[in-house]
């Protein structure tokens, strides 16, 4: 008999092992938002601006806790938190 990719697959999914598969493409979907979310975030250095003049004191360093960089921080924190803590669960004998 001959067994196709999806039907092999759909046994898998089905039968074999669906909280590791659940877990799996759970922690590959984390995986790829947290690396979204790193790219998008800003560099921390001042530029050669700041350093030559020495202004580093803006409006927008002042208020960088309330800005779109402070949610995207949060965000970096959260899916790291979510992408170890999935790794430890799908590298224990926790999960069949």
């Amino acid at each position: 008999m001959i067994y196709s990719f999806s039907m092999v697959f759909e046994r898998y999914i089905k039968e074999v092992y669906p909280v590791r598969t659940g877990l799996t493409i759970a922690f590959i979907v984390v995986s790829i938002l947290l690396s979204i979310v790193v790219l998008m975030q800003e560099g921390k250095e001042n530029g050669l601006t700041g350093t030559l003049t020495g202004s580093t004191d803006t409006y927008w360093s002042k208020n960088k806790g309330h800005s779109k960089d402070a949610v995207i921080k949060m965000v970096t924190v959260v899916l790291a938190v979510l992408f170890f803590a999935l790794a430890i669960v799908l590298s224990s004998k926790w999960v069949a």
